[in-house]
């Protein structure tokens, strides 16, 4: 199964859900894009390398029509993408998991660091739940 997430500038939230689908079932495919590309977040970074994922080589893409194509799920991530995502062609599995936009965190480094720590583990208990009914998506 090939899952894409997608968010609106591919720097944290579907960065972090992709991570997480690659080190949870490996045996999947995992691919993140955004409506824009603002570059990998290294708060984002950081916040996986402290649960043991290394996201630090993925890259910050741009949502293209191919990656739509080779995708059997999508995972909209944030509210502006899901929205404004392109038309997903009939066939294709759409989802929509919402996360708080952890770059918009503002405050002491200490505040903004935890705000990501959370935000990091609601996205990994989200894609832990997505990929226990993959097999259904899959299937239909």
């Amino acid at each position: 199964m090939n899952i894409l997430f997608v968010c609106t500038g591919n720097s944290c939230r579907s960065q972090m859900a992709e991570g997480w689908a690659k080190t949870l079932a490996p045996h999947y495919q995992a691919k993140s894009a955004g409506l824009e590309a603002h570059g990998l977040n290294p708060r984002a970074v950081a916040a996986m390398a402290r649960q043991g994922v290394d996201i630090g080589s993925q890259t910050s893409d741009v949502l293209n029509h191919e990656m739509i194509e080779q995708a059997d799920l999508i995972v909209t991530v944030c509210s502006h993408a899901d929205a404004h995502c392109p038309i997903i062609p009939s066939g294709k599995r759409k989802l929509h998991l919402p996360f708080d936009d952890p770059a918009g965190f503002t405050g002491p480094e200490e505040e903004v660091r935890a705000g990501f720590d959370r935000v990091c583990l609601e996205i990994k208990s989200g894609v832990a739940e997505l990929l226990a009914e993959a097999a259904h998506y899959a299937t239909e």
